[in-house]
């Protein structure tokens, strides 16, 4: 005579391994696009904002610099040589590790100038940037903050009160090297253009590439 017992504990065995098999396949199905999204290489730096040749860019500027260490009070306004500066005096601190401002919440241009000094490259935007620009500086921002060889890049509004962009640029470029700063006002944004700019004036040719 079969055992009953032996019947319901060999049904309670299939029923718990069948659960498990489920349970593993429905683990498999959420997990494996979750690794494929995780796995996924970033987006082409080149392929936010316009292709470079659409970029209205004039030649890069190099000009003098100045202005290494010379820290001025919080509020003291600084007069720059250049639009947009590519060094100069600055205040105590720079700007946090962010990667991206609007108007209402950029920092003053002195602070900025720090950043140039420690390796950072800065794009400054006008305030009349068409909107979906303004998003694909923004996402080139992240793009580039998630990647430590790219990281030391700051987007920001530019404040006219220190000087106005050439007619018909929106977009100025600048970088504080260790001999020379450099420059480059365009038109629209471009990540080709901010990727090659980028490539030319490392985070080592800096006064301070020490610095945060």
């Amino acid at each position: 005579m079969a055992d009953p017992l032996g019947r319901e504990a060999r049904a309670t065995r299939w029923v718990a391994g069948l659960m498990a098999l489920l349970g593993v396949g429905l683990l498999g199905w959420v997990a494996v696009p979750v690794a494929r999204q995780r796995l996924a290489p970033p987006a082409p730096i080149a392929s936010f904002g316009v292709a470079g040749t659409a970029a209205g860019c004039d030649p890069e500027l190099t000009d003098p610099v100045s202005g290494k260490g010379v820290h001025v009070g919080r509020g003291a306004r600084v007069a720059y040589l250049t639009v947009p500066p590519s060094s100069g005096p600055h205040y105590e601190l720079p700007a946090p590790m962010r990667r991206f401002y609007l108007s209402g919440d950029r920092p003053p241009v002195e602070v900025l100038v720090h950043n140039l000094e420690h390796g950072y490259t800065v794009v400054w935007y006008s305030d009349d940037l068409p909107a979906p620009q303004v998003e694909a500086l923004r996402g080139l921002a992240a793009r580039l903050g998630a990647d430590e060889r790219t990281a030391k890049f700051v987007a920001a509004p530019w404040d006219e009160a220190y000087g106005r962009f050439p007619p018909g640029r929106r977009v100025g470029i600048s970088r504080w090297g260790a001999t020379a700063g450099y420059r480059l006002l365009c038109e629209s944004v471009s990540g080709a253009v901010i990727e090659r700019f980028l490539a030319a004036h490392p985070p080592t040719d800096s006064p301070e590439p020490e610095g945060a």
